[in-house]
């Protein structure tokens, strides 16, 4: 393989060259201002796409963490779930203890006595721990909740930069200067998402 540069060109590129040329060419303040608002759009269109990588991959992995953290979620359903069915099973077995110590003669209730306290210490164990693992299991959601809202968050942010970018080649086509205005209040609109998601607001 060769030791070769690889380069792909946005959307805008082409359009910047071509404008940097003529330019170049041309003479007085018009063309130094057209040079002027092409080295700003420039500029200001890297630092977007650097800045929309970064929302882009924040996103990507916030995305990532929610559904982990929704996949724990479900775990623990099923181990609380469990716990009950264990719970459940301990009380059928009361249930039967208790009706064979009414049944039983007055020597062997005592026997039975013991198996019913000894099901109820166990069923309160088990109840805590199903009321635990319950709990872990409700955790996790709200942290996937989050975590889908900071998702969001860095969505909105991506999508203002990216409209920003197609204003910039729309400000170099049409040399219109409210359109680079544009561009620049919708990063700044971007950025500021991206702040919001940042703090997870």
């Amino acid at each position: 393989m060769s030791g070769g540069t690889f380069h792909v060109h946005g959307p805008h590129d082409h359009e910047l060259e071509h404008a940097a040329q003529h330019a170049a060419e041309g003479h007085g303040g018009e063309a130094h201002g057209v040079g002027k608002m092409i080295n700003q759009i420039a500029l200001f269109t890297a630092m977007i796409a650097t800045v929309g990588a970064i929302f882009a991959y924040m996103g990507g992995a916030t995305q990532a963490n929610a559904g982990l953290y929704k996949n724990n979620a479900a775990i623990k359903k099923t181990e609380a779930s469990n716990q009950w069915n264990y719970f459940q099973a301990k009380s059928t077995k009361q249930s039967l203890a208790e009706i064979s110590r009414d049944l039983a003669p007055p020597d062997k209730q005592g026997f039975y006595q013991a198996k019913i306290d000894r099901y109820e210490k166990e069923k309160k164990e088990i109840q805590l721990q199903a009321e635990k693992i319950e709990s872990d299991s409700k955790q996790w959601d709200l942290q996937s909740d989050a975590q889908m809202h900071v998702h969001h968050r860095w969505a909105q942010a991506t999508t203002a930069l990216q409209v920003a970018i197609a204003l910039a080649a729309i400000a170099l086509l049409t040399r219109k200067k409210w359109l680079e205005y544009g561009m620049f209040a919708m990063g700044a609109v971007g950025v500021g998402i991206g702040a919001l998601a940042l703090f997870h607001v």
